[in-house]
């Protein structure tokens, strides 16, 4: 199948359940994706290795699971800047460390531009891209349509391009954190689902799980979409909801697709990029109601294929082989929640990333390492806490792209 390389299989700590959790850990990580399985490694190379990470389902059975493996470095704040920068350092030496092929391809992003405003404020963001050794340029219509073949540039304006930046595969990296991680002592408990937290004063006492309880010294809440109901068990408001995106590959494309950018068309969020033997591509879709539910619609289809007969015309005909849905944990302002609450002091907590997790969880995984270990993080997050939204102090949105 077109999207076989994008399963993966199993992790092959996915079997990996426990008829009872230990009933005591220094850390437990709620949340087996990107997040939970970076932070156990970061820990646990940094020696803290009395950790259980808490998953729910299998390992990456989550948001982490059904990405579209975009990472990059284009976005228009520093700080979020500096998370895909450090990330993507951290991908391009996942074969060294933690010592695992992840099918990085580093082919690009290039932002398709519709508009002088959208040209003007993509220009104003390079710069501060640039200014932080990101290696993205503004380029012509033609020279965009030299990388990307199947665009037509009628309309198009100019268009954004960084190099460095690329896509790999969720599923291998979440493998290559975990693998590392119970090698070096971490236990991962799978379908393991928490039930309650106990607190007291102003600090968490245990986790409750169905399949026991562990008294711990601190929690690290990296449950995704599901992190609101972990928030609300222990009294911490993490404001995130739910939104289904979806994904869709194509039949094994003959001649084969040129080696493409990961490329948007900015204006309507439509994506596509290389994946095996076809394309993969989406949309999000903005009529999309919040919930849990991660059916497949191929309906979805059609606000691609009405987007890409004008930009890519090519692929509107392209016949579908398959396709997923998963979660996006939205916030308020599409930014993310990274920080440690202040009603409990021993309460961490990454989520919200609204699309943007996967290619900022080894940047994350070192922040979280750090805030455990009252350690100064690399870069200031502070403007991330959850409590931003109590105080009116929310952040410019990002652009709601992948």
């Amino acid at each position: 199948m077109t999207h076989s390389l994008w399963k993966d299989g199993l992790l092959s700590l996915s079997s990996s359940t426990f008829r009872t959790v230990p009933p005591t850990a220094d850390v437990v990580i709620i949340g087996g994706g990107v997040m939970g399985a970076s932070t156990a490694f970061h820990l646990a190379e940094a020696g803290v290795t009395d950790i259980v990470v808490v998953e729910r389902g299998e390992l990456c059975s989550g948001s982490s699971g059904k990405p579209i493996g975009g990472v990059r470095a284009q976005f228009s704040d520093p700080l979020n800047i500096e998370l895909g920068s450090r990330s993507l350092r951290a991908f391009q030496d996942f074969p060294h460390r933690p010592g695992t092929d992840i099918r990085l391809d580093s082919v690009g992003y290039l932002f398709l531009l519709t508009s002088d405003r959208q040209a003007a404020d993509f220009e104003t963001s390079v710069g501060i891209q640039n200014g932080l050794g990101v290696p993205t340029r503004m380029i012509g219509p033609d020279e965009a349509h030299r990388l990307c073949p199947y665009i037509s540039t009628d309309g198009l304006v100019a268009a954004a391009f960084s190099p460095t930046d690329g896509h790999a595969r969720p599923a291998l990296v979440v493998q290559g954190y975990a693998d590392a991680a119970a090698r070096a002592g971490v236990t991962f408990a799978t379908r393991a689902c928490v039930t309650g937290i106990d607190t007291a004063g102003d600090r968490v006492a245990a986790v409750h799980t169905d399949r026991g309880r562990i008294a711990c010294s601190t929690v690290i809440c990296t449950a995704g979409a599901w992190s609101g109901q972990i928030g609300a068990m222990a009294g911490v408001d993490l404001p995130v909801r739910p939104v289904r995106r979806q994904l869709a590959f194509t039949e094994p494309l003959t001649p084969p697709a040129p080696r493409i950018p990961f490329t948007i068309d900015f204006a309507s969020s439509a994506y596509f990029h290389n994946s095996d033997d076809g394309l993969l591509f989406g949309l999000a879709d903005p009529g999309q109601r919040d919930g849990f539910d991660t059916t497949w619609t191929p309906e979805w289809l059609e606000l691609f294929r009405d987007v890409v007969r004008y930009r890519a015309p090519e692929l509107a005909g392209m016949e579908i082989a398959d396709g997923w849905a998963g979660l996006y944990e939205v916030t308020p302002d599409h930014n993310a929640l990274i920080g440690r609450s202040g009603e409990l002091s021993n309460f961490l907590y990454a989520t919200g990333f609204s699309g943007h997790g996967f290619l900022q969880g080894p940047a994350v995984g070192e922040i979280l390492r750090d805030l455990c270990l009252d350690r100064e993080p690399f870069v200031d997050i502070s403007p991330l806490s959850a409590d931003r939204f109590r105080s009116g102090a929310e952040i410019r949105p990002e652009a709601h792209v992948v």
